[in-house]
């Protein structure tokens, strides 16, 4: 019996995992449900573009920003103790949801929802690294980390369907599910004592600043929040440097390889996050294809990448993180090549090539998360993976950004030529990432041996 299970114990892990990964289907997939709905909601309201994009974009920031907390917490929180709360501030906030009648209660809904819907992603690998075994933990990674990509890819096609038969309101009572899971989590979740520790508001408040005020920058390109987002980094790295117990451990970044999988999930989440926001405009502008023809493409990809986390785990378990980890990032290099050749030239080739994306997107993430939580230490899994995730959702929300401003950028070029030319960028961001992983992860993993 490792370290880990002598102090924590055991958990019926074939009934906690996948009602898990169910939550995590549940909070990822709102997270993209509202994209389809945005343009409902902003002719309801007559909102210009950019007030409205303040439901998605406003949420991806406290998305992000929760998840690392409650990872934080974890640290000295009971588990069942922050998911509760997490759990009950979505259900609540998707519940008043439904019956906004104003902008203003909608953007506060979903903000509220967002603080809540961050307790489940981190907190889910917390609970893996902590008491799974790791001869077993790589099909929990695998399970979580796929239910996030079928998330991802299933919210716009049942967003789009939701929206169009009942309204965009009834989006909020899809998520508000979560509350009648709250029993049965009752009834498996281990009960743990609460651990001595203290939380750091002040790093909270440098990190929550930077964080907006740099993804704020990306949409506005005011050149004073780019200065407040470094100021605020800045002055992070200085206090937390002479603080004993830190919102970000900053010691982590001294380890290469922990540096390394930070800067491969960055750009795993840019690229994936970039393709979900590119194939839909692309079957529109260049294909001319419905919304329900483009969720019926991208739907095949994301099925795929449920049914595939069941062999991505046992590979994990069986041949070990590097290999998947290598098969996952050349998948993605390969899809985003063949998008680069090929895409342009026929709409249907777009779901055979996101099933490579979705695959590769899947098999890195879990491979990831999974290394992740093998090179960390007992007092360092908190703040090690709550990074990881931040970093993820931060990669997501740059990877669209990057993509809308590639295609603005080339204005008056053919649009066969334009997204070539997104999708290559891609493939220089990916092939920076195998670069890395075979001089810093795949190296220093020979050399520890």
């Amino acid at each position: 019996m490792s370290g880990s299970e002598e102090q924590y114990g055991v958990i019926q892990e074939n009934r906690v995992i996948p009602l898990w990964s169910l939550t995590v289907w549940l909070v990822v997939m709102n997270t993209t449900m509202f994209n389809v709905a945005l343009p409902s909601v902003i002719a309801q309201f007559d909102l210009s573009p950019t007030a409205g994009s303040w439901i998605v974009s406003g949420y991806s920031i406290v998305f992000a920003l929760s998840t690392i907390t409650f990872s934080r917490l974890s640290d000295f929180i009971p588990i069942k103790q922050l998911l509760f709360t997490g759990l009950i501030i979505l259900g609540i906030a998707s519940i008043t949801g439904y019956f906004a009648n104003s902008f203003i209660f909608v953007l506060v809904s979903r903000l509220v929802q967002a603080m809540g819907a961050g307790a489940v992603p981190g907190l889910g690998m917390v609970l893996a690294t902590r008491y799974i075994p790791i001869s077993r933990r790589g099909k929990a990674m695998s399970l979580i980390s796929s239910a996030a990509s079928l998330g991802f890819g299933l919210g716009p096609v049942i967003g789009g369907g939701l929206t169009q038969l009942m309204g965009w309101n009834v989006l909020f009572i899809v998520t508000g599910l979560v509350l009648l899971l709250l029993p049965v989590y009752k009834k498996y979740l281990p009960l743990e004592t609460r651990r001595p520790g203290s939380f750091d508001f002040a790093g909270a408040l440098l990190t929550g600043g930077g964080v907006t005020c740099f993804l704020l920058y990306l949409s506005s390109f005011s050149f004073l929040l780019l200065g407040l987002s470094v100021l605020f980094f800045t002055g992070l790295i200085f206090y937390s440097k002479k603080k004993k117990d830190p919102f970000i451990r900053v010691d982590l970044f001294k380890n290469v390889k922990y540096v390394s999988i930070l800067f491969i999930g960055l750009f795993a989440f840019m690229t994936h996050f970039a393709f979900l926001f590119v194939m839909p405009v692309m079957l529109s502008n260049l294909f001319h294809k419905e919304p329900a023809v483009i969720g019926f493409v991208i739907f095949p990809g994301a099925m795929l990448s449920a049914l595939a986390a069941i062999f991505v785990g046992r590979w994990i378990d069986r041949f070990g993180n590097l290999p998947v980890m290598r098969m996952g990032l050349f998948s993605l290099l390969v899809s985003a090549v063949l998008f680069s050749l090929f895409a342009t030239k026929a709409y249907y080739l777009t779901a055979v090539f996101y099933m490579f994306t979705s695959i590769g997107f899947s098999s890195l993430t879990s491979s990831l998360a999974n290394e992740n939580s093998r090179i960390l230490d007992e007092d360092e899994v908190g703040s090690g993976m709550g990074m990881l995730q931040l970093i993820q959702f931060f990669g997501g929300a740059l990877g669209v950004a990057v993509a809308g401003l590639l295609i603005q950028g080339q204005k008056g070029l053919e649009l066969s030529v334009v997204f070539r030319n997104v999708f290559l960028f891609y493939v220089m961001l990916l092939c920076i990432a195998v670069t890395i992983y075979y001089l810093k992860i795949k190296k220093n993993s020979v050399k520890s041996i």
